[in-house]
């Protein structure tokens, strides 16, 4: 049987990271770090997302700004918002909920957001940190699934790893993150010829093609690890819908480990989002207003401390 990584238990591991983290900057005499969470319209699967948000932040101690605006708002009001945002001090991570109104340019409004509160890593500046190995916010899934892989491998160096899915904001910067922890990367999806022989080869699987049940027992080899980003709600046979995900969990226990659906990648996007958010801020004030004050800026976290791959 195929161990169980338990998205959950690392995703409460990192929360008390960042709660510690937070707790540190306070004492220290930092302003308490504020995230600034944007929903336009009422999409069901988005007002539950963002409510796990603004839960989460009390949590951690967090401060939230939750800012919902009508369906019909217009782009350049949206746009008018983010402006006062990134120069609003006491907020230092800006989160815009997506989908966005088909009215609304989601490119032209993620571009709008200032690269160091981009607490989502979808701003073309973080990617290209990211892409270059410089630095930048990362990602908050592909975030998460290196932070899943840690409690696997203390080292990727050299490992095969197969990566399905080639979206901007899951696929491609797992890639880079793999690449950059000397891991040697194949990215594929679901057009990929002779796919279940590429991922016969692999160490490590990471399904992110948004195919249920995508990836078979027989592509998998024994002692492989999967970790599965997808996630579908189907009908199942009894006409009861069940979430699944790019993988056929009960084909694959001969893998040495694998993530569930649900309970696996999908804790760690919110608490990567945390940190990220933590992080951010971090930054923001040691070059900030607050660079001269008595702030004792060796106690605030950076980026090896939460967040971050063997952190």
């Amino acid at each position: 049987m195929a161990d169980i990584i338990d998205g959950r238990v690392v995703a409460r591991n990192l929360d008390q990271e960042t709660k510690a983290a937070i707790d540190a900057m306070v004492a220290a005499g930092a302003p308490r770090p504020g995230l600034a969470v944007v929903l336009v319209g009422e999409d069901p699967a988005s007002e539950v997302y963002v409510g796990r948000k603004i839960k989460k932040c009390k949590e951690v101690g967090l401060r939230s700004f939750e800012h919902r605006l009508p369906v019909n708002t217009t782009q350049d009001a949206l746009l008018t918002l983010i402006a006062r945002l990134n120069a609003d001090p006491e907020v230092h991570g800006i989160l815009v909920q997506v989908p966005l109104p088909a009215h609304i340019d989601t490119g032209v409004i993620l571009g709008a957001i200032d690269p160091e509160k981009d607490v989502d890593g979808f701003h073309p500046v973080n990617v290209g940190r990211l892409s270059t190995g410089t630095g930048g916010i990362v990602p908050c899934t592909p975030l998460g699934v290196t932070k899943l892989l840690d409690t696997v491998y203390d080292d990727l160096t050299g490992l095969d790893v197969v990566v399905i899915g080639k979206s901007n904001i899951v696929g491609k910067p797992i890639a880079m993150l793999m690449l950059e922890r000397e891991a040697t990367v194949t990215v594929t999806h679901i057009e990929t010829k002779n796919l279940p022989d590429v991922c016969r080869k692999a160490d490590v699987i990471i399904a992110a093609a948004g195919a249920p049940r995508l990836v078979k027992g027989y592509w998998v080899k024994p002692g492989a690890v999967i970790i599965d980003v997808g996630i579908t709600r189907i009908k199942g046979e009894d006409g009861k819908t069940e979430l699944v995900g790019d993988v056929a969990f009960e084909e694959v226990q001969h893998a040495r480990a694998v993530t569930p659906v649900p309970g696996g990648v999908g804790p760690m996007t919110i608490s990567c989002l945390l940190a990220n958010t933590v992080q951010a801020a971090a930054e923001q004030l040691r070059g900030g207003a607050h660079a001269d004050s008595k702030i004792d800026w060796d106690q605030l976290p950076d980026r090896t401390m939460i967040g971050a791959p063997n952190a």
